[in-house]
């Protein structure tokens, strides 16, 4: 229930899913296939920069913008993997995770009464970001079984009140990479209407398949509008480090930073470096991330289908989605909740990332991000829903 001195525009934000579910775990002795980070730490030379760091003395304040060797790593990133010229000193901000880059963009850039254009189901931080700046968000449907963009959904989603479009690919929770077409349609609609478009592209690194991840930004027309972000948390496994980063136009990049700075200025000083070692790790280790994830996809995927959930097979992050309906069970929401007791395993209702309720109801997203013994014991308890 909200409190009644709460401001009107959080009402209905309620406690993340995340925390509550997570919760629902560890009192429940579950599973934990919710909340989407993974069991077995990332690299350990990427550790050992770290504990380097704290014992040389970066634990102190690091600079507003981020400490400047992490700033060149992410520049050096776009450039490696995108051919996008990044200027570090005045293109590039650290945040406190993408989260905070998501947040702080939308206030930032968003008045009161602007609408936000976003791909629904979305991540719950953008409706709570999107609703501290005093936007109004508009979605466009990503639906089941192929959850792909409709470009004519998108753009009658565009009013003359819409000034900004937030996309996430590859998208979470539904998996979907957009394919070039469905860039293009987004491109044509931001370039035509005068858009800003913030992406969230924490998971550009976990792609299978074939599928790849190109950014919008490196579009004609795009790059002056778009402000890029990501985290080394999905792609490193360090999600509890919180180290993200926006890049950028200068002017864009200065917008948010106005923002940022008043909510936790910076932080994570001795994390930073790490980090930007494990930016400029070799190619191996990259496409290690994907050999390593897309047979935990399929385990997991090959396990719920035995179950009897249809399946939506995801081309990236490291989320499966599911219906449940084939198992005689219609609200998501309250399946989830039930489950841990039924069979000892937590998992993620979608209606808690769409405004189309109904469109979300059946739905389910299950992490795959954990050890594979994790992964068969979960599938083990999920065949009690059988009997």
């Amino acid at each position: 229930m909200d409190s009644p001195r709460l401001a009107s525009r959080l009402h209905g934000l309620g406690t993340t899913i995340f925390a509550e579910m997570s919760a629902l775990a560890t009192r429940t002795g579950s599973v934990n296939l919710g909340q989407g980070f993974p069991d077995v730490d990332g690299p350990p030379e990427v550790v050992e920069a770290a504990v380097e760091a704290l014992r040389t003395g970066r634990n102190q304040y690091a600079p507003g913008y981020g400490v400047p060797e992490l700033r060149r790593a992410i520049a050096d990133h776009q450039r490696r993997f995108y051919g996008l010229d990044v200027d570090p000193d005045a293109e590039v901000l650290v945040t406190t995770g993408a989260t905070e880059a998501v947040a702080a963009s939308l206030l930032a850039l968003v008045e009161p009464g602007d609408e936000v254009v976003a791909l629904e189901p979305y991540y719950d931080s953008y409706a709570a970001g999107i609703a501290m700046a005093g936007g109004v968000r508009r979605p466009v449907t990503l639906r089941a079984p192929d959850f792909r963009l409709d470009p004519d959904a998108l753009r009658a989603a565009v009013t003359p009140r819409t000034t900004t479009l937030l996309v996430n690919s590859p998208h979470n929770p539904t998996g979907t990479v957009l394919d070039d077409d469905e860039r293009r349609a987004v491109v044509e609609v931001a370039c035509e209407h005068d858009l800003l478009v913030i992406t969230d592209e924490v998971y550009e690194h976990l792609t299978f398949d074939g599928h790849m991840h190109c950014p919008l930004a490196t579009y004609d027309g795009m790059r002056e509008r778009t402000l890029t972000i990501s985290s080394g948390g999905k792609t490193f496994s360090f999600t509890g480090w919180k180290v993200g980063w926006v890049t950028g136009p200068a002017d864009l990049v200065r917008a948010v930073m106005t923002a940022k700075q008043f909510m936790t200025y910076t932080s994570g000083a001795p994390l930073q470096p790490a980090i930007a070692q494990a930016l400029a790790l070799g190619d191996g280790f990259y496409r290690g991330i994907k050999d390593d994830l897309q047979p935990k996809r399929d385990r997991l995927c090959t396990g719920l289908a035995d179950v009897g959930f249809e399946v939506f097979v995801p081309q990236g992050t490291y989320f499966v989605t599911t219906d449940i309906r084939p198992l005689g069970y219609d609200d998501g929401l309250d399946f989830c909740l039930r489950l841990p007791q039924r069979c000892g395993v937590v998992a993620i209702p979608h209606q808690v990332f769409y405004d189309d309720k109904q469109a979300g109801r059946p739905l389910v997203r299950w992490t795959f991000c954990k050890r594979d013994d994790v992964l068969d014991d979960a599938i083990e308890r999920l065949q009690a829903l059988r009997s």
